[in-house]
């Protein structure tokens, strides 16, 4: 045993100790495991885990060797596994090429198409001074960048969108943009981009390209265009495993285990630019690593009246992809699970304030007896979040109208950071949150199928920047133009307005809302009292309600 286990041990000790309970063998033996899961799930040759990466593969052919370690069934689609995709923005298919008398220019090099580019072939014979019908057009950035320098406001894309659309209007079969100004314009192809298609191609030339080819406006071009903009997408897979006990219901149990990567898709809170690895102990190895231990006990335990699914999630940290794939495709009988408890950063428990939130207290009126049960116990001090909704994959199982439960021993400074190691968790405090999960599976043994109730839903668009909300739950994983819409929040300004779950948002007020992005912009521009209104499609339907924030 190192001295780092031997310092574990005796913290484990003192905090059985200071809960008036008797260190056993059966403790031990958890913490170590729990290290164990988390030292490898957060080891930097798993390069933080990120969705469909080598780093994620590692992760499952680990958590899937546990599960069988533990006696688990696989319960997946191709074993253990559930493969879904995720879309991953938007990339410049291999046909793309722009040919200028006969020479093909390099793409990025010499020019590329904007994220925005319709699918389009044109051929065409031009000069880049006259603008005329059926011709590409050219238009020089170089004034609108210098006249808009001090403009802190003014977005450079948006106006290229605006001055495609005119050129369209008056008959220009493609746009090419160009910058003579000695400002840089920053200009690249955002693949996170999700505006609706140009009407016409809109192609940007670097300046390598325009000393060769528009020294002379007057010069004839001949131009030879193909733009193809296609999906970009990548694999996730869930892992799942089972205890059939021959019963009629079943307790699913989840924990996601992707993180952030190097922070590639944006979500790091890391602000120095650096490429380092984000190892996600607490976020989520910690619950992972709770996962296989709960599943571990339950294999041993006498309590027979529900079967046990376990589901480690992937896909999480990019809005929840993994958990709503599986209540989509589930490969179990939704209708026969009793309730569904998450496990996401329970790696922190505070030795002084001994607090843990446990939500979705309200998804169930059974909840009130059983935590009143529970409460004898007295490992922690229990905040209650009464509401499902929330920031990970519980949420998923609440939209389904089953009963949830949400373990998290709350936030912390190293939250999306590479600084979230191994090292900084609470293994002993680790060991009570499993205890007491297992406690309450035993407590919820002899109660039957738990009811479920709708509760309150907290302003799920939100963030701190925004002094109003709509009142929805964004679909993380549409690709398409528009904000679908999860879910509906009753009583707020969506519901009024008449949408529901499956539409899709196009436009708040005067603002676009073309992609999740957008629409959390538009939302920036209102305040309380203000009102608008909201259009949506459903179906092929276009739809519009008012608005009151």
């Amino acid at each position: 045993m190192n001295l780092y286990m031997r310092l574990l041990t005796i913290l484990l000790l003192a905090s059985f100790s200071s809960v008036g309970q008797k260190l056993k063998k059966a403790d031990k033996v958890m913490i170590t495991n729990l290290q164990a899961h988390v030292m490898y799930l957060a080891d930097d040759k798993l390069e933080g885990r990120r969705a469909g990466t080598n780093g994620e593969k590692l992760a499952y052919e680990y958590i899937s060797d546990q599960f069988q370690k533990a006696g688990l069934e696989p319960k997946g689609e191709q074993g253990w596994l559930q493969p879904f995709e995720i879309y991953d923005g938007k990339q410049i298919n291999g046909s793309t090429l722009l040919i200028v008398n006969d020479h093909e220019l390099k793409l990025n090099d010499e020019y590329f198409p904007f994220v925005f580019c319709p699918t389009s072939s044109l051929e065409a014979a031009v000069s880049p001074a006259v603008k005329e019908k059926g011709v590409p057009w050219f238009d020089d950035l170089k004034d609108i960048i210098e006249d808009n320098k001090e403009n802190p406001h003014f977005d450079l894309t948006s106006a290229i969108k605006t001055i495609a659309g005119k050129a369209a209007e008056k008959g220009a079969t493609a746009l090419f943009v160009y910058n003579t100004s000695h400002i840089a314009d920053d200009l690249k192809f955002d693949g996170k981009d999700n505006s609706s298609p140009a009407v016409i191609p809109v192609v940007y030339l670097t300046a390598k390209a325009c000393k060769q080819y528009l020294a002379d406006e007057s010069a004839t071009l001949d131009i030879r265009l193909k733009t193809v903009i296609s999906d970009k997408k990548r694999t996730g897979h869930n892992v799942i495993g089972i205890i059939n006990n021959g019963a009629p219901n079943t307790i699913v149990f989840g924990a996601h285990y992707d993180h952030l990567g190097y922070g590639e898709d944006g979500n790091s809170l890391m602000r120095t630019g650096e490429k380092q690895i984000h190892n996600g102990a607490d976020d989520n190895a910690s619950g992972t690593a709770a996962l296989i231990e709960l599943a571990r006990l339950l294999k041993l335990s006498k309590d027979k009246n529900n079967n046990y699914v376990f589901i480690a999630f992937s896909g999480e940290e990019l809005g929840l992809f993994g958990s709503k794939y599986f209540t989509k495709h589930p490969t179990i009988d939704l209708q026969s699970v009793n309730f569904m408890v998450n496990m996401d950063m329970v790696g922190r428990l505070n030795d002084s304030t001994r607090s843990i939130t446990i939500g979705g207290y309200g998804t169930s009126p059974a909840w009130g007896p059983v935590f009143t049960s529970l409460s004898k116990q007295k490992y922690f001090t229990v905040k209650y979040d009464s509401s499902g909704i929330g920031p990970s994959d519980h949420t998923s199982f609440y939209l389904k109208n089953i009963p949830v439960l949400f373990f998290f021993t709350g936030l912390h400074s190293d939250y999306h950071k590479p600084t979230d190691d191994y090292n900084k968790l609470n293994y002993p405090g680790e060991v009570f949150v499993v205890k007491y999960i297992e406690s309450l599976v035993d407590v919820t043994n002899t109660k039957g199928k738990l009811a479920f109730q709708k509760t309150r839903e907290p302003a799920m668009s939100t963030t701190a920047r925004f002094n109003v909300t709509l009142g929805i739950m964004p679909d993380y994983t549409f690709s398409g133009g528009g904000v679908r819409v999860d879910g509906v929040t009753d009583g707020r300004p969506a519901q009024k307005a008449g949408i529901q779950t499956g539409d899709i948002i196009i436009q708040l007020g005067s603002f676009n809302t073309s992609s999740l992005e957008t629409y959390m912009q538009a939302l920036s521009q209102f305040n309380k009292g203000d009102k608008t209104t909201v259009k949506y499609k459903r179906g092929q339907e276009m739809k519009e309600g008012p608005v009151e924030f």
